[in-house]
């Protein structure tokens, strides 16, 4: 799948040896490049992962206008999709991640937020440190599931899946924001050229960390094309699966519902 000769199963940083490797080694990279993270998304995107989580959170505002709503950002990194999601409606969100450093980040921004955002100062987003493999939630807790940016690097994508369906509640709504591969042709090849050759060599300079911004088009080109992602999330048992396909098809929005109880 993806250009590659072999299923897709999860992340695989270099030299990783295992799903248990793969999971330490994609925590310690962004373990240090969390001080660059915020700018280098906002600068190597041009400033359009912005324009993204919001699209995405106006996508899913029905749910997040509802005040009885509970929501999980999963892979949350430094909490920008939270802050759009809270922006959306009057929804509660929470935010999970593995890596410490991200979390910090996270708490901070969402502290500062009504200041610069015009998010009223409701109550505190709480951000838990856990593993989105085994998450520390009950199960049928959450309204919607979301993850921008993170699901690709996950070890283990169907497992993934597979508690993110546990935690949602019968016909919950899981949304997965992700880079994918553009079509052939002048102006995917142009994206292709500046996210192999150009991009990398930017990140490396500004975060001081070459192979963080190797992997990430590495792991575009080897995680699912859209329709392959959508055919997963019905073999994990997802219904109502929906492709929004964005900005020349590098970047896709899936949604899908966990069946209600029959």
């Amino acid at each position: 799948m993806s250009g590659a000769s072999a299923p897709v199963k999860g992340a695989r940083p270099e030299g990783a040896s295992s799903e248990a490797d793969a999971s330490r080694k994609v925590r310690d990279m962004f373990t240090q490049i969390a001080p660059r993270y915020d700018l280098l998304n906002h600068l190597l995107s041009f400033e359009l992962d912005r324009l993204w989580r919001a699209r995405a959170a106006k996508c899913l505002r029905p749910i997040l206008k509802r005040p009885d709503a509970v929501v999980l950002d999963l892979c949350c990194g430094t909490g920008d999709l939270a802050l759009a999601l809270g922006n959306a409606g009057e929804a509660r969100i929470l935010g999970a991640d593995f890596a410490h450093t991200m979390l910090v980040r996270a708490r901070l921004k969402i502290q500062l937020a009504p200041r610069h955002s015009g998010w009223p100062p409701r109550v505190p987003v709480p951000f838990f440190e856990a593993d989105a493999l085994c998450l520390p939630f009950a199960d049928a807790s959450f309204d919607l599931v979301t993850s921008a940016f993170g699901f690709r690097n996950l070890a283990n994508y169907e497992a993934g899946l597979g508690e993110i369906y546990r935690v949602l509640k019968p016909g919950g709504t899981i949304a997965i924001l992700e880079f994918a591969e553009p079509p052939q042709g002048f102006l995917g090849d142009l994206y292709r050229w500046y996210f192999t050759r150009v991009l990398p060599r930017i990140g490396w300079l500004i975060s001081g960390h070459r192979s963080a911004y190797t992997y990430l088009p590495k792991s575009v080109s080897r995680f699912f094309r859209p329709l392959e992602l959508a055919a997963v999330l019905g073999r994990v048992g997802y219904q109502s699966v929906e492709v929004r396909e964005w900005t020349m098809g590098t970047v896709a929005l899936h949604t899908a519902t966990r069946k209600t109880e029959s």
